[in-house]
Order: C-alpha cells, then structure tokens, then sequence
C-alpha cells in the first residue's frame, strides 16, 4: 500500500528555533516541510522541488521574502505564499500582496493560527497540480503547458501525470505497463519516446526500476 501524498511546504525563515517549532507542529499535522535559512536557499529549493504552499519571512539574508516572491512571480510561478514576519507596518503589507502573497501573519502568531491560514490556502490543492511549466487540472481532466492546453491520447496522459505525481521518484515498469490497454515494453517505450518528443520533457530510464522526470 502506497504512502498518502503529502502536503509539501517551503519554509523560508532565518530563526532556528521559530523553525524548529513550525517544522515539528507542521509535520506533527502532517505535512511535509523543507526549510531554507536565506532566501537565495529557498530560491534554489523552489526550482528543484514542486512545492504545495509557501511560506515566507521578509527580512532573511540575501535576498528579502518580498523580493523573492516577486521573482517567483515573474517566473510564473505562482505557488500559494503565506508571508510571516513582524512588520506589521501598511507599507510591508502592501508590498508583500504586491508581490503576490497570497495572505499575510504577523508575528508573533499561534502555530495554530497557521495552521488554519494553510488549510484554507491547500484545500483545494490536490485538484490542481503544477510542476514547472505544466499545470494539470484533475477535477477537470485537463494539461496545460506554458498556459496552453495539451490534447494527449489517454496512456500519454496517464504516463505524464504518474511520472509527475512521483517526482523526483522513479515510477516502477510494471506500474507503468499498467497504464496501457494492451501492455508491452514496446509500448511503453514508444509511448515514452513520444512524450519526450512532443512535451520536451526530461525522462530518465532507470535501469531496473522504471521511468522518472528529472
């Protein structure tokens, strides 16, 4: 039985131990989080791995929250953002909605409080799935790349949702083989070789386990 999917956080904050503290009371509700000390770490952290939600302080070495954002942003990743942080002042609010943080909690706040702030923020997250420049639509059975619709065959589709699902994992041969109406290593290995093509997606052949995206 495979292992629930979840909720995958990025924690930008310079504190250790309001870190600490996040990290255990998050991961004690389940979720799943990764925490950067600079913002150049939380910048690098955000290309390598799809994350479900944000959050981010402001004043942090290297380069602020604020900018930070922005600059995922204009990147078009538009990843949920709670913003953290003890200016409570109109300006830095302001900015930070600028910036396109989604909500803003000022410090110091109940770990509970939060709590609340991200369920609400990833409720409906599982329905939509984004992962760099595609974005899939589950409820509505839909792909998009760089904002345009794709119309692939169903064992494409499927192949491409279950390889992204399982990033940075491998998904097994035998998983994979299951995806097809009439499975064959031929088949799979056709189907594959066309979503490279066609998508210039990055699919690695791991020896003896399977596929993964890279």
């Amino acid at each position: 039985m495979s292992e629930p999917i979840l909720t995958r956080l990025l924690l930008l904050e310079d504190d250790p131990n309001l870190s600490k503290t996040l990290m255990k009371y998050l991961k004690k509700h389940s979720y799943d989080v990764d925490w950067a000390k600079t913002g150049e770490e939380a910048m690098e952290l955000s290309y390598d791995t799809p994350y479900d939600l944000y959050l981010f302080d402001i004043n942090v070495p290297l380069i602020n929250g604020i900018d930070l954002l922005s600059e995922l942003r204009n990147a078009e990743d538009f990843t949920p953002t709670i913003i953290i942080s003890a200016l409570v002042d109109i300006g830095s609010i302001t900015r930070g909605f600028i910036a396109g943080a989604d909500d803003y909690l000022k410090k110091p706040f109940d770990p509970e409080e939060l709590l609340v702030r991200i369920k609400a923020k990833t409720s409906t997250l599982k329905e939509v799935l984004k992962f760099r420049n595609f974005v899939i639509d589950m409820q509505k059975d839909e792909i998009f790349k760089d904002g345009e619709q794709l119309f692939l065959g169903e064992v494409q589709k499927n192949l491409l949702l279950s390889l992204i699902k399982n990033h940075p994992n491998p998904v097994t041969k035998e998983e994979l083989l299951l995806l097809h109406e009439k499975p064959s290593d031929l088949a799979l290995r056709v189907n594959i070789a066309k979503l490279k093509k066609s998508l210039g997606v990055d699919i690695e052949n791991v020896r003896g386990v399977g596929y993964k995206v890279i």
